[in-house]
């Protein structure tokens, strides 16, 4: 075992110990093999090379690695493995006792124990489908990608930074709510410790200092009340906003910057996470010219840097999301005899909606913001950026637009941003380079990128999921498909362009050519979990609320009959979702004792006994998703 002890302090992680091993065949004799200095493995000139034996080298001074070796012998036919290890510990002691614990059970035991964990994790919803790349990524890589790589490793090949977002990984763990909910009850508690005591929070930061940077963005901080409210709409447990939790006492961010970073103190100011969800919410309720909420230097698209930086600019699409933030919180606060805010809330959100459907509205679809200047964006008097994606996409995802303006509005999102040769849904079009005033740094991305017109896969989620909101299965099985790794492979034609790996979801696929259908960064994206949500929530539509079991499904058009099977405290329930009177008539008729149920009416799981199934005709025109 090759034990490597870290000196090195500056990240706060000094004296800890990490350790490799090599474990060969039983049998045969193990030489140590081993070193500590990369420059073994190049010579002069750089180029990597495999020595014939390492030299052994350890201490200061080296171009640091771990590197063990052992020889391995095989007879003509035969088969022979070695397994390496990989292990940290806090000292070099527990780093030791550690390592000496693995190498007592055998090998095929822990990996089963492994093996045992995701099926645990990844299993408690299966879809069961005509698809078996839908089932693939929605019930084993999309929760994988979340949690090893967003929640544990905070790192991708394309971005290695290991800081937690505020916005970011409260996403990320509120789509694990329904697999495992501590997991965002534990990221509650971590992202409130990260909020100013003026409501304001650390855009991102590094544990364990706690160094990071504050900013105008006015999103994060909302991120925390509808993480709060979601975690007590789907379990119940009400204890959690009663927890006390500290405030951060920092420098303010003055208004002529944009950030400062700095490594804040934990202040003497400590309140409930009740309380933490309701001052972001205050924090939040200042409006333009307008009568929209304040953009500030950015509002989830991070690009849009210069709408709002001098205090005057507002958004649209943050309007939207305010609308539903301040709708899921408020029955917490009706809850705790909070009428004064309950009051101040509505009136805010009334007044949003108001201005959202007078200056917000363009004429066909939603405008995204208005600059510091009063200049509209995404409008279609724009030459650039005339329609964006998710103002249109939380229009509907709110529930607080009129209906008949929700959906006309995605269906001109549809026809502009859609691109059926290469199956992407941009996010804006088209592109920003020369608009003035300028968007932000959102211009400096080539046409076609991430958020400049790219389909940034986050917000095609959001579109997806107001697809299925409205009942259009077709529209939103295509945008499951476009930003599917899995089915932009089997397309003929899109894999070879697509170019990145099949089982994990990029961040963005490139909308203009020569590179239209590439894909742009992937493993480290929030749309890993996003995806996992629509394909769960939106399309098969089974969301479990505490005790109770509702189902609003809008299948793909060709999905004859699909099944979900529900995992949760040592129970399982399972629901088959049959489109068409065949299919439902062969489903009772192969169940025996299942019973029919209609969709969008909700089942209490009391009444639903324990390895029960329940047929259910999602049939289109059958019932409705709800728009409001």
């Amino acid at each position: 075992v090759l034990y490597a002890t870290q000196l090195d302090r500056a990240g706060g992680f000094g004296e800890s110990t990490a350790f490799l091993a090599l474990i060969g065949p039983a049998g045969q004799s193990q030489q140590a093999d081993w070193t500590c200095d990369r420059r073994e493995l190049f010579n002069s000139e750089g180029c990597p090379v495999l020595p014939t034996r390492l030299g052994q080298r350890s201490g200061l001074g080296l171009d640091p690695c771990a590197a063990v070796a052992c020889v391995l012998t095989a007879q003509p036919g035969a088969t022979v493995s070695a397994v390496s290890i990989l292990g940290h510990g806090w000292s070099l002691p527990q780093a030791r006792h550690l390592a000496e614990q693995v190498r007592k059970t055998p090998i095929v035991e822990r990996f089963e124990q492994v093996r045992a964990f995701w099926g645990e994790l990844c299993g408690a919803r299966q879809v069961s489908s005509p698809d078996p790349a839908f089932d693939a990524l929605v019930n084993h890589w999309l929760p994988y990608q979340t949690v090893v790589c967003r929640l544990w490793a905070r790192a991708g090949f394309y971005q290695a930074g290991g800081a937690f977002g505020f916005r970011d990984q409260l996403q990320d763990a509120m789509s694990m709510v329904g697999h495992a909910p501590e997991l965002l009850a534990r990221q509650i508690r971590r992202h409130a410790g990260r909020q100013f005591s003026e409501g304001d929070v650390q855009h991102w930061w590094h544990e364990p200092g706690g160094a990071g940077v504050r900013t105008h963005f006015t999103d994060d901080l909302l991120w925390l009340p509808l993480a709060l409210a979601l975690y007590v709409e789907r379990t119940g447990d009400h204890a959690l906003l009663d927890e006390q939790v500290p405030f951060l006492q920092g420098s303010q961010v003055p208004p002529e910057r944009e950030d400062v970073y700095e490594s804040p103190h934990v202040s003497g100011h400590v309140d409930s996470l009740y309380e933490h969800g309701a001052l972001a919410i205050d924090r939040s309720l200042r409006t333009g010219a307008h009568g929209l909420p304040l953009m500030g230097t950015g509002d989830w698209n991070d690009g849009m840097n210069r709408v709002g930086h001098e205090g005057r600019g507002e958004s649209v699409w943050l309007a939207w999301f305010l609308c539903e933030v301040v709708r899921v919180y408020l029955p917490l606060a009706r809850a705790r005899r909070d009428g004064g805010r309950v009051a101040a809330w509505e009136q805010a959100r009334n007044g949003w909606i108001d201005a959202l459907e007078s200056d917000g509205w363009d004429g066909s679809w939603y405008r995204r913001a208005f600059f510091d200047d009063g200049s509209v964006l995404g409008s279609a008097s724009n030459v650039e950026g005339r329609i964006d994606l998710i103002a249109q996409a939380w229009a509907v995802l709110s529930a607080a637009a009129n209906p008949v303006r929700a959906r006309t509005a995605m269906q001109q999102a549809d026809q502009h941003l859609f691109d059926h040769k290469h199956q992407v849904m941009r996010l804006l079009t088209p592109p920003l380079q020369h608009a003035q005033p300028s968007a932000g740094y959102i211009q400096a991305y080539p046409p076609g990128v991430r958020e400049n017109a790219g389909q940034y896969n986050h917000g095609a989620v959001w579109g997806l999921m107001a697809f299925a909101r409205l009942g259009q299965a077709g529209a939103a099985w295509r945008a499951f498909q476009g930003i599917s790794p899995a089915h932009r492979w089997q397309h003929n034609g899109l894999g070879e362009t697509y170019a990145l790996e099949p089982y994990v979801v990029a961040a963005d696929v490139y909308t203009v050519e020569p590179y239209a259908g590439r894909g742009g960064w992937s493993w480290y994206t929030g749309s890993s979990g996003w995806l996992m949500r629509a394909g769960l929530e939106s399309l098969c539509g089974i969301v479990l609320k505490q005790d109770v079991l509702h189902i609003e499904p809008c299948l793909p058009p060709h999905w004859q009959e699909t099944s979900v099977t529900v995992h949760r405290d040592g129970r399982s329930w399972r629901v088959v979702l049959c489109q068409g009177e065949h299919a439902l008539q062969t489903a009772l008729a192969r169940e025996g004792q299942a019973r029919a149920h209609p969709a969008g009416t909700p089942v209490l799981l009391e009444e639903f006994p324990a390895s029960g199934v329940l047929v259910v005709d999602a049939s289109p025109g059958e019932w409705r998703p709800k728009v409001e």
